[in-house]
């Protein structure tokens, strides 16, 4: 009997196990994105009977996911009062008076703007400077862009507000037992990351970043302007029944076809095979040059123009806040309701022209928009998009700026002295901001990452099912053989491996939840202190620098950049295994593993 029940507690490990191993295969395929995965993967482990029931609501009194949904409004507070706009001013200004340390000194302001608030937001606010920045110094933005996520990241690590994954991995750690970190522990090795970091990104990364235009760069030139010409096709013109690909007016060098209207609908999706018909309206894109060319061509009989509107191209980041995130280009109806032209799109080293509209926008796109620039300001106001070619200018709450800056110190000063939990100040926090007006209720909650808040529970879900199905015990005695006659260093920096390995291929929030449960488990079987395991859990599982889907601010600088998946590998592999070594000789002496 006892046999059998030894063989069943084997058995639910292993399919524990293997459900984890599939949602991460399910996370490097991308067919849904990583929140549905961890939510179908929970799902399996209640079916089956791998998470009690009871375990997962436990899940939800875990305080980590409630304090990074408080901090999302908090971060909501600063950017709609303009506390991070002064980011940028603070930037342009250095950049004018003394261009050629404005970049160390930017990016040395995000790693510290980055310890004490959310980095996507300080990434997404600093692109444009970045960017504004690489043309005063005649340089490509590609040579800085990289390098300001790394910064940001970097700055997560000097304390537990710095980043949600640290946030995190001290949940699901106080969860299994372990003492709550403070907000300051682990500043002392944030700093070793930080100057080891300047050092590489001063005199390593500069030979290793690429030297690349934007998409922007690539298929157009922003000095010059454009026009959208709409033609008509009246009902003597030899145009009528001709495929409107196929004719030599519209493939003339200068002039791009862009659409044909037929009544209130939009050909675009498939222009190949439209014949022309009367009434139909074509939409031409040219410059000031061709379209007066155009005007005078006798050809042009067969063509009566109804109207051109100046023009401008514009390269925008889809951020987090982005109302456009889930919906197809299609259903969001741009041409009808703003009377702009998505005319291309760069995700993962693709730049996407064909098929557009039946795209769905991702966090991390870059679409390159053509319309009047009233047009285009009127789109990015109502969708929140980020120019980035210069720094966003709408209407702050300034005078609401000291609250919320004092929100976010309190939380910092209040917490490291040890007066409440950082959750307890975080809701205080929210409170202050929300009831002096400093962001309004519905956009408060606009801030919250819902997304991200799913992921995290779900994953905290699974976590719970490693621990109560027995897979955690299973892996750590597994692989404490293996370990034990390694010194602390070994030990620390073989979890510090296998940890930053898997973030560079799925989501940092879920491998922190993964390995952090396993850690504390190899510690129990090695019969070392499980803390230093746990640190190096934290610091692996943030900084990723290998690819740009390891971390949510390398992602956004990607389509920005022009950059290719290999710049990432060139640039971070170096600095992954750099880090790798450094953290583990560190972690020992700050953290002992006796």
């Amino acid at each position: 009997m006892t046999d059998l029940l030894q063989f069943s507690q084997t058995g639910e490990a292993i399919l524990t196990l293997a459900i984890v191993v599939l949602m991460f295969l399910a996370f490097l395929r991308e067919s849904y994105p990583t929140e549905v995965v961890a939510i179908a993967g929970t799902a399996l482990m209640l079916i089956f009977g791998l998470l009690p029931y009871d375990d997962a609501l436990e899940v939800l009194s875990n305080p980590a996911p409630w304090t990074i949904a408080a901090m999302f409004v908090v971060m909501g507070a600063l950017v709609r009062t303009g506390s991070l706009d002064a980011l940028t001013t603070f930037a342009d200004r250095g950049a004018r008076r003394r261009p050629k340390l404005a970049i160390p000194a930017v990016l040395l302001f995000v790693m510290f703007a980055s310890a004490i608030m959310n980095n996507t937001p300080v990434v997404v606010v600093m692109i444009p400077v970045i960017v504004q920045l690489s043309k005063t110094l005649g340089e490509s933005a590609s040579k800085f862009l990289i390098p300001l996520s790394y910064a940001a990241i970097m700055g997560g690590t000097l304390t537990l507000l710095g980043t949600s994954t640290n946030l995190l991995v001290d949940g699901v750690s106080r969860s299994q037992g372990l003492e709550p970190f403070t907000i300051f522990e682990i500043t002392p090795l944030g700093l070793i990351v930080i100057a080891w970091g300047m050092v590489y990104l001063r005199f390593v990364a500069p030979k290793l970043l690429p030297e690349r235009d934007s998409m922007a760069q690539l298929l157009s030139d922003r000095s010059k302007m454009r026009f959208f010409t709409e033609a008509v096709i009246p009902p003597d013109s030899n145009l009528i029944g001709r495929e409107v690909t196929g004719v030599q007016l519209f493939k003339r060098e200068g002039v791009r076809l862009v659409d044909v209207i037929r009544g209130d609908q939009s050909l675009r999706r498939n222009l190949q095979g439209v014949e022309l018909q009367v009434g139909d309206r074509v939409v031409l894109r040219t410059a000031m040059t061709e379209l007066l060319s155009l005007q005078r061509n006798k050809s042009l009989r067969r063509v009566d123009q109804v109207s051109s509107v100046e023009t401008q191209t514009v390269e925008v980041l889809i951020t987090p806040g982005c109302k456009m995130v889930g919906r197809t280009l299609g259903a969001l109806r741009l041409r009808r309701r703003f009377g702009v032209y998505v005319l291309a799109v760069h995700r993962r080293n693709q730049n996407i022209g064909r098929a557009i509209d039946d795209l769905v926008v991702r966090v991390g796109d870059t679409l390159l928009l053509e319309g009047s620039p009233e047009d285009i300001q009127r789109l990015a106001a109502e969708m929140e998009l980020v120019d980035v070619s210069q720094p966003s200018a709408r209407a702050f709450r300034r005078a609401h700026a000291p609250i919320a800056v004092g929100a976010l110190i309190g939380i910092v000063a209040l917490a490291a002295l040890g007066v409440a939990p950082i959750l307890a100040l975080a809701v205080i926090a929210v409170a202050i901001v929300l009831v002096t007006g400093c962001i309004d209720a519905d956009e408060a909650f606009e801030y919250v990452e819902g997304r991200l808040l799913a992921l995290i529970f779900a994953m905290l879900a699974v976590g719970a099912a490693l621990d109560s199905s027995g897979a955690v015990e299973l892996v750590a005695n597994a692989v404490a053989p293996l370990m034990g006659g390694l010194p602390s260093f070994g030990i620390v920096l073989a979890v510090y491996l296998l940890s930053t390995t898997l973030t560079e291929i799925v989501s940092n929030n879920a491998v922190a939840v993964v390995m952090t449960p396993i850690a504390i488990g190899l510690a129990e079987a090695l019969g070392v202190d499980a803390r230093p395991l746990v640190v190096a859990v934290m610091f692996a599982s943030s900084a990723a620098f290998a690819t740009p889907i390891g971390y949510q601010t390398n992602t956004l600088v990607y389509g920005p950049g022009g950059y290719k998946f290999s710049d990432f590998l060139r640039v971070g592999l170096p600095l992954n295994i750099t880090l790798a070594l450094v953290v583990s000789t560190a972690i020992p002496f700050i953290w002992p593993l006796q």
